[in-house]
């Protein structure tokens, strides 16, 4: 079978389908790993927001897809590849303008349930590029198919090289591109790249340079142009992790410096007084601090989570090193960078940091080293808690490395009925059965949202005492907050009875009640 579809009767330098689809397959996945964390600032990073992400691409590429067969059969020709070419790359710059526009208000208010509203922000931003760029592997299989007889080789070989490019595309972006250029600059890269395939697939111009010295003279009139108010992003730095952001406050003639990782504030550090703690569970943990140096002697504190080092900063200037050794497993270097630079740290501070994922730091350290009497998780947020810290095995694996009377520390946000609160409490009962429940303003139960603090151990504290300390302050705030075990077992009773395992741990759907009332839908 020969087609009649337009193609060059010599040898065409620009005319490789594989590399074809190779490229749009990479900007394919740019375009998913941006909208991952374009959206975090907004909704967080969550199975909820990486599902509505992979979905929305799905229904793109494939609606796409569909329409790009239907054009292909009728109209294939190279103008109009190298046309959707073009208009894909327009597409990717639009959303950098959309993202602009509606990313700064956060979800649209509909009275809608939240996975909808999540959905309908994504789709707004990112569908219509995602639509364009599925439009591209139908047309070039036409183009590319001359003989029934090959068929089956040409196809296979197309999308093998569509999945290789998805492939480089998702290493590229994920371990590079974001680190290096960030996110809108990245997008802008790919719009670029797409834009210069349709120019030279288009035959709009014979030679490859220049549609590079059309792409080089945009790229340097854009900081003259409205795009390049699109450049300039929220963070001040697009870490492998986060949209990291600093700024100053003033509060009652004091000066804070607010750490905010993507759409949460994490920390206010007080540039001049280290014992300035603004946060309750901060205040709490302070006193249990001061409680366990008095009953061992020394404070040897871990805590998985750094953000803004507020609490190693305050441990580090409150005691003497004979008195606290304090570690900080922090996932981010750049936000340990931003903490010794911009927060208060120091760089020459004696609080050591390690760079890991909190439980690849634990699982990797040996049991037989010198324990902590103090283990706190400060890693959650109410959009994004890493699930595989919240498990009974992870709990099991804090208990080996803390002193048979250590105290466990972990800082949580819920809202509404509470269920991932009450799981993840019963969850830490199972290797800590002395629970000591400490809810900000002890409200727990029914509430919009609210911080918590659980503290936990494999042998009963001494309530009194450690009731009757004070910490940063003179004000008891554990006596103040403390919950009576009655009271918490009976709440810690209603249903559902779930115990959080490697297993089977919905933590984002338990936590979709804190979700809606943080955004406010009724």
């Amino acid at each position: 079978m020969t087609s009649s579809l337009s193609r060059p009767t010599q040898p065409d330098p620009f005319w490789h389908p594989v590399l074809i689809v190779f490229t749009s397959n990479v900007c394919i996945m740019v375009i998913e790993l941006i909208a991952s964390r374009l959206i975090a600032p907004v909704i967080g990073v969550s199975l909820y927001s990486w599902t509505t992400v992979i979905g929305v691409m799905l229904a793109g590429l494939s609606v796409g897809n569909f329409i790009g067969g239907a054009l292909a059969d009728r109209f294939a020709s190279r103008r109009l590849l190298g046309s959707i070419f073009i208009l894909a790359g327009l597409g990717s710059l639009s959303i950098l303008a959309l993202f602009e526009l509606l990313g700064t208000g956060g979800l649209p208010e509909f009275r809608i349930p939240l996975v909808l509203r999540m959905s309908a922000f994504v789709a707004i931003i990112f569908l219509l590029p995602c639509i364009l760029l599925g439009l591209i592997s139908p047309m070039v299989i036409k183009l590319t198919l001359r003989d029934l007889n090959t068929s089956g080789n040409t196809m296979g070989r197309i999308y093998a090289a569509s999945t290789i490019g998805a492939i480089i595309g998702t290493f590229a972006t994920g371990f590079y591109l974001i680190s290096w250029f960030g996110t809108r600059y990245t997008t802008l890269g790919a719009s670029m790249l797409l834009i210069v395939m349709g120019i030279l697939l288009g035959q709009w111009t014979r030679q490859w340079w220049q549609a590079v010295i059309v792409a080089v003279c945009v790229l340097i009139a854009l900081p003259f142009t409205p795009v390049n108010r699109l450049l300039n992003s929220w963070c001040m730095i697009e870490s492998n992790y986060f949209c990291i952001r600093v700024r100053e406050e003033v509060q009652n003639g004091e000066t804070y410096k607010v750490l905010t990782l993507d759409h949460l504030v994490h920390s206010y550090s007080n540039v001049n007084k280290t014992d300035d703690l603004r946060y309750a569970y901060e205040q709490v943990d302070s006193e249990v601090s001061e409680f366990v140096l008095k009953r061992d002697g020394k404070i040897r504190y871990l805590i998985l989570g750094g953000g803004g080092y507020t609490m190693p900063r305050y441990l580090e200037n409150k005691y003497s090193p004979e008195q606290a050794m304090v570690d900080v497993v922090e996932i981010d270097p750049m936000v340990t960078e931003v903490a010794k630079t911009q927060m208060g740290l120091g760089i020459n501070t004696r609080v050591r940091s390690f760079n890991l994922d909190a439980r690849q730091f634990l699982a990797e350290r040996s049991p037989t080293e010198q324990k902590y009497n103090i283990i706190q998780v400060d890693a959650f947020n109410d959009f994004s808690v890493p699930y595989h810290l919240t498990t009974q095995e992870f709990g099991a694996l804090v208990k080996r490395h803390l002193t048979d009377d250590g105290v466990y520390s972990i800082n949580m946000i819920d809202g509404g009925d509470a269920e991932f609160a009450r799981a993840l409490i019963r969850t830490v009962g199972v290797n800590f059965p002395y629970l000591y429940f400490c809810p900000t303003n002890k409200a727990y139960d029914g509430i919009r949202l609210n911080t918590m603090l659980l503290i936990a151990s494999a042998k009963p504290l001494d309530e009194a005492k450690l009731r009757s300390v004070s910490g940063h302050d003179d004000v008891r705030h554990i006596n103040s907050w403390l919950i009576d075990r009655a009271d918490l077992d009976k709440w810690l009773a209603k249903p559902p009875q779930l115990v959080l395992t490697d297993e089977y741990v919905p933590t984002d759907n338990l936590l979709i009640p804190a979700f809606e009332n943080k955004l406010a839908i009724r």
